[in-house]
């Protein structure tokens, strides 16, 4: 009975010593993460926010008075309130059909939901010029039936599409397969439509990892540069989104509102790590009372 007693404590110190690194292995790693995060992140934001006040709040403000950034303020929240729910929806259904079926083009499927990640923005933004540009495959058609989608708003839809449909369904996809059928089995069992199972079992479950979802792709949309670029035109009034519009000014070395606007989008960037960590802080508190057992 000692022996397995002692056994016992030496295993607990062994793991214990496995799982708790030395005071000094801890703090050297906190300060390694917080000099990158200071070198990184802080000073650079710091420094957008530094220099677009660096004339004062009048200079700054005027910034946004300014007819060209009302109108890339204007379109960056337009293409967003477009794409996103479009790849709400997509992301649902891609996820559904990936975590609870099996079928024919399943690896398929996965793939080219990655496709975004592997493919350089720059080339996604030239693949739709490639089909919809005037020289493209469909550009005299479109060009006979007057209609434009380079160099015009359903042209950077598309492309803020295409960038930023991956990020719904990656979070999905995992948390619907850890999940399995079993709810879902019994409710349809119990004469519930598919609808109905969908609305009062499925959604309640994946809710905070939709939501989390949602707050990425929005995110990637708002900021999007590099396909936008490519399909917008740059026309000052008309195809110029926020990211845009900072690259023009500072091109033309009006370094205050480039930066005034820069902070506007710091300032979005901000607000979504704000809400991304409120939404873990959700899901991993709902995850956590998911396992919870009544007390008897």
């Amino acid at each position: 009975m000692a022996g397995s007693i002692s056994r016992l404590t030496q295993s607990s110190g062994l793991a214990r010593r496995a799982t708790h690194d030395p005071v000094w292995v801890q703090w050297t790693l906190t300060a390694v993460a917080l000099v990158f995060l200071g070198l990184f992140l802080f000073i650079p934001l710091a420094a957008v926010f530094s220099e677009a006040l660096r004339r004062g709040f009048g200079p700054y403000f005027a910034s946004f008075r300014n007819p060209d950034a009302i109108s890339a303020i204007r379109l960056t929240l337009t293409v967003a309130l477009i794409s996103v729910p479009l790849n709400l929806v997509f992301g649902v259904a891609a996820s559904w059909a990936i975590a609870k079926f099996n079928f024919w083009g399943k690896s398929l499927l996965i793939t080219l939901i990655d496709l975004p990640f592997a493919v350089s923005p720059v080339i996604s933004g030239l693949i739709f010029v490639l089909i919809f540009g005037m020289q493209g495959w469909f550009g005299p058609w479109l060009s006979a039936h007057h209609l434009q989608i380079i160099f015009a708003v359903p042209g950077i839809v598309l492309a803020t599409i295409f960038v930023s449909f991956p990020f719904v369904a990656r979070e999905l996809i995992p948390l619907m397969q850890a999940q399995g059928n079993e709810e879902e089995y019994a409710a349809l069992t119990l004469g519930a439509t598919g609808w109905q199972t969908f609305r009062y079992v499925t959604l309640p479950n994946i809710k905070w990892g939709l939501f989390y979802g949602v707050i990425l792709c929005n995110a990637r949309a708002m900021g999007e540069f590099g396909a936008v670029s490519v399909v917008s035109g740059h026309i000052r009034g008309r195809t110029n989104t926020i990211p845009l519009h900072v690259e023009i000014l500072y091109n033309e070395y009006n370094f205050v509102a480039a930066f005034a606007v820069a902070s506007l989008l710091s300032f979005l960037a901000l607000i979504t790590l704000a809400l991304k960590s409120f939404v873990e802080a959700k899901g991993r508190s709902s995850r956590s009372s998911s396992f919870e057992t009544p007390n008897a």
